[in-house]
């Protein structure tokens, strides 16, 4: 018989299966990026905002709908990355909001629910744009809201048609939003939503077990994976090692048959042969399997067999204790410091820039960027960490401004500013541009007009084939990319795309370059071009600094 109403017992299990969904296919979402470059995260960052959701909910020890809305809404809240992963947040909370208001879910309950979701998530976005996850959230609620009322109609068969109006409108998405169209792909965070829906679907109908779920899956690792300790890459807990006394036929076919058994059994091998002694070394979960093995090819001596599990975890606690202290050290320290009226967290996605910001006078680093983007409770920790009354945070990253404005709504004992940098230089220009005698809101609009002086140039490499602004882009060359993503060049030399990228930013009002080299490039490349630059452009300051990005040989800047 057709369910007619949910539970809370129900809802949770449909949430851990659109988790788990979502998990399985978060790769493939991340290749929906429009642009070919080593950086599309959609899908990452969507899967780490839900998992942190399902971290609070396995710690529920009653489920109703009370408890289990909280734990949604706030996990998924706190875990928010990127501009998907905050919409889904929302997405979340609204839903959450409604669902509090009900003891059981019937349709009208649910068409209710995904309608309030819908509206939360626009008004949480300054400037919606349609051809987005949002498009395909509000094309589902208002199926939901024409189905809601049809008395024949099954709670299966009611979300059935959901999913199947809500991937209509995905194909849709396309055609609202031109560079989807031009990338040939639909809304990589639309595409995220509907796994959602399909997953929690999928549990509705009884093809999801939970307790049958993978290690990635699982409600218990799944969902706890942004958190994975090098604990859960210890396969074999064993480490096992004798030395064999060779009393029977042992030539290099019996070493290698020897070999072959050990490596079925474990990992990290190792079977030197000396004479008439073999030493032993091997990890796995069955050391009576390798010493049987062993006594099979002649007696025993100097065996040794450590519980790597035990050695880790004991390694972990000692860890744990000395970072304890140190903080605790810390903050004793930072206690007899009398509190500033101003400070400042930005996101770094290098050392070298790391180290720019902080001469800049930043107080917190956030290592995080392209590949990388920091949730809304890292950009809280850092902030609570700045001994401040108001905490200027530059996101420096138009994909980490959203859950940077996130964490104002969780920081109670200060007051946050979010400048909306969304490149490296501006976020530079910014801390620049502040004035430690202004008020705390003059400071956020000089530094926010600030941004505007800097034309910002990325120079990366393509992943893919796609076609772009009329630009035909192969899998592997390298692309210069500049403000609001548009694409400077295409080749297949670093350093003439560079070049063709500054030549794009420069202007009649510019008058410094800065040229800010990535990980994969050497200081002496760096140096070469800086040269070619000061060559082409003698009236203008040329800077040359490490910023130890990864993705980006260059981020370049032009003011």
């Amino acid at each position: 018989m057709s369910a007619t109403i949910l539970d809370a017992q129900t809802v949770r299990t449909m949430f851990l299966a659109a988790a788990a969904n979502l998990e399985r296919n978060k790769a493939w979402i991340n290749d929906l990026n429009v642009f070919p470059v080593p950086d599309g995260d959609t899908g990452t960052n969507m899967t780490l905002t839900v998992m942190s959701a399902v971290k609070e909910i396995n710690a529920l020890e009653d489920i109703s709908f009370d408890t289990l809305a909280k734990a949604i809404s706030s996990g998924s809240l706190r875990g928010a990355r990127g501009n998907s992963g905050v919409i889904t947040s929302q997405l979340f909370r609204g839903l959450c909001k409604e669902m509090t208001e009900h003891t059981e879910l019937d349709k009208q309950a649910i068409s209710a629910a995904m309608k309030r979701a819908t509206e939360t998530a626009y008004k949480a976005v300054m400037k919606p744009r349609e051809g987005t996850i949002l498009t395909v959230a509000r094309g589902m609620s208002e199926k939901a809201e024409e189905l809601a009322s049809d008395p024949d109609l099954s709670i299966e068969n009611f979300i059935r048609a959901i999913i199947e109006h809500g991937d209509i409108t995905l194909e849709h998405t396309p055609e609202l939003l031109p560079v989807l169209k031009q990338a040939g792909v639909v809304d990589s965070g639309g595409q995220g939503l509907m796994q959602l829906v399909k997953g929690a679907y999928q549990a509705l109908i009884g093809e999801f077990d939970e307790n049958a779920m993978s290690e990635h899956e699982s409600s218990g690792a799944a969902l706890d994976f942004a958190e994975t300790s090098d604990m859960d890459e210890i396969t074999f807990g064993y480490c096992t090692e004798f030395l064999v006394n060779v009393e029977k036929p042992y030539d290099e076919m019996e070493e290698y048959s020897f070999k072959q058994y050990l490596e079925s059994i474990g990992d990290c091998v190792v079977v030197v042969s000396d004479d008439d002694i073999i030493k032993v070394h091997v990890h796995t979960n069955d050391p009576g399997l390798a010493i049987q093995k062993g006594l099979s090819y002649g007696s025993l001596s100097r065996m040794k067999i450590d519980n790597m599990r035990e050695e880790h975890e004991e390694k972990l606690i000692r860890e744990a204790s000395r970072i304890a202290k140190e903080e605790k050290a810390k903050e004793a320290a930072e206690a007899n410091v009398p509190r500033k009226p101003y400070g400042f967290v930005a996101v770094s996605p290098g050392k070298g820039l790391a180290d720019i910001f902080r001469d800049l006078g930043a107080d917190g680093i956030i290592e995080g960027g392209q590949t990388m983007n920091p949730s809304a409770e890292d950009v809280v920790k850092a902030v609570e960490k700045v001994n401040a009354d108001t905490v200027y945070v530059l996101p420096n990253n138009s994909n980490i401004i959203l859950a940077a404005e996130q964490a104002t709504y969780l920081v109670k004992d200060k007051a946050i500013k979010v400048v909306p940098t969304k490149t490296v230089p501006q976020g530079i220009t910014a801390m620049i541009s502040f004035d430690e005698n202004a008020g705390a809101d003059e400071n956020l609009e000089t530094m926010t007009d600030a941004l505007s002086t800097v034309h910002t140039g990325q120079v990366t490499y393509a992943i893919r084939d796609t076609s772009i602004d009329g630009k035909e882009i192969h899998e592997n060359d390298i692309m210069g990319l500049g403000d609001h993503s548009a694409l400077l060049a295409v080749g297949n030399d670093i350093e003439d795309v560079a070049k063709q990228v500054i030549a794009s930013l420069v202007d009649d009002d510019s008058s410094v370059i800065s040229i800010y080299y990535g990980e994969m490039i050497t200081e002496d490349e760096a140096e070469r071009l800086g040269c070619q630059i000061e060559a082409a452009y003698p009236d203008m300051d040329v800077e040359i600094n490490c910023g130890g990005q990864p993705v980006y040989y260059y981020i370049i800047s032009a003011e």
